[in-house]
């Protein structure tokens, strides 16, 4: 579990700067240049990544089961994933597991989603900053390659990935 919380820490943890160290972040921009600061971001943000995937693949093999879950609600989660994003996605699996390393994950994901969401809507408020719209092209083509995606990350890829297939 700790190498589970290391790799939440240094993933989320980049992640949050906009949100708990926007002065910090700018200065430090400001400081070394937006290149090496992209770097450092991408570098953490990566390892941090790798870290929490392999924390959590050895966190679920020897892990505190809290409940169970029915088996239709794995088909709710895959249903929640195709519509919204990573507060879905968090809630989900919340929602489709039950062990003390899928609370961990997840749960600290959907925290960080909701902080990570009104921070960025803070920002556009004290900005004014005004989205254009959408249009109907982009919006089905998003649709189609993020269903498309989504679908075969979870029939083909989820299993070897994440060691864990959420179809049978």
């Amino acid at each position: 579990m700790a190498v589970l919380i290391l790799g939440l820490v240094l993933f989320l943890g980049v992640h949050s700067t906009r949100i708990f160290a926007e002065g910090w972040r700018g200065a430090t921009i400001a400081r070394i240049g937006p290149m090496p600061w992209k770097g450092i971001y991408s570098v953490v943000s990566i390892v941090g990544f790798i870290v929490l995937v392999w924390g959590f693949r050895m966190a679920r093999a020897d892990t505190l089961l809290l409940w169970s879950p029915p088996v239709w609600t794995r088909h709710i989660a895959a249903l929640l994933m195709m519509v919204l994003g990573v507060k879905t996605w968090a809630l989900a699996h919340l929602l489709a597991n039950g062990v003390a390393a899928d609370v961990l994950l997840f749960g600290a994901f959907l925290v960080w989603a909701a902080l990570s969401y009104r921070a960025a809507r803070q920002r556009d408020r004290a900005a004014n900053t005004v989205y254009p719209a959408g249009n109907a092209t982009g919006t089905a083509i998003t649709v189609v390659v993020g269903l498309a995606a989504g679908l075969v990350f979870a029939f083909f890829l989820h299993g070897p990935l994440i060691g864990v297939r959420p179809f049978g």
